[in-house]
């Protein structure tokens, strides 16, 4: 039997994380490992300098006080006792899109997977206000997990899945989009004058890309995005080793 790893950043009593379930338990043996409390934003963090506990919730349901990437780690080496065949991480209240991905912690379980060797998925459904309907999202999480478990990826490659909210118009294969990274920190007093501050969004202008993850999801269509953890920038090796080669004759 197909044994499936669900995780997500949100923590284990999201519904999203129980709607992939139970879609994804029509392929296999689902079991839900996942961060105690939200994990949001917390990226491609691993717990080292404090212990980590894990509490059984229910049947294949268990809670740890972690990270994503804390929760593969234990579920693989502690529940499992080895590898699971998918890991599948979500569904995520809000796209994780373009150079976002960085800070997600929902895409970091998924990450963690494809480090371990294990074909995985990371899976994001537009913010809403009020209620998600998890429907289509898990939908496409489930058709997605059957195609690579029938056709597994190249090694070290994992997908990231968003969903605009509805029905989707479709699947369309993208790449991240670019986006201007500037943040607003801001300052604001505590009743005894102490000052504290909030990080937020200081603008969201993206890149105009025809293929691009934002403009499919912006579009109605699921955006299916093939992702590895090389960071290398292959096209600049050789503008780099003209320059240390530059460097090296100075001396």
């Amino acid at each position: 039997m197909i044994r499936i790893l669900v995780t997500n950043d949100d923590g284990y009593r999201s519904a999203g994380i129980h709607a992939l379930a139970r879609a994804l338990a029509e392929l296999g043996d689902v079991t839900i490992v996942a961060p105690e409390k939200e994990a949001s934003a917390v990226g491609h963090g691993l717990t080292l300098r404090q212990p980590l506990r894990v509490e059984s919730i229910d049947d294949r349901v268990f809670a740890v006080d972690g990270t994503p990437t804390d929760c593969v780690n234990i579920a693989v080496a502690q529940i499992y006792k080895g590898t699971p065949d998918l890991v599948v991480s979500g569904i995520n209240k809000g796209w994780n899109l373009g150079d976002d991905v960085t800070y997600s912690g929902t895409v970091a379980g998924a990450l963690e997977a494809a480090l371990l060797g294990i074909p995985s998925i990371a899976v994001s459904l537009r913010q809403t206000r009020g209620d998600y309907d998890f429907t289509h999202a898990a939908h496409a999480a489930a058709v997605m997990a059957e195609a690579i478990l029938q056709t597994p990826l190249p090694g070290r490659t994992f997908l990231n899945i968003n969903v605009p909210k509805g029905q989707p118009k479709g699947y369309r294969v993208t790449v991240q989009a670019k986006r201007n990274h500037v943040t607003s920190v801001a300052e604001r007093h505590d009743p005894k004058g102490r000052a504290y501050y909030w990080i937020e969004e200081g603008q969201n202008e993206w890149e105009p890309h025809d293929r691009s993850d934002y403009q499919v999801v912006r579009e109605g269509y699921v955006s299916v995005t093939p992702l590895h953890p090389d960071l290398t920038a292959h096209h600049a090796l050789t503008a780099v080793e003209a320059l240390a080669f530059e460097k090296a004759a100075v001396k």
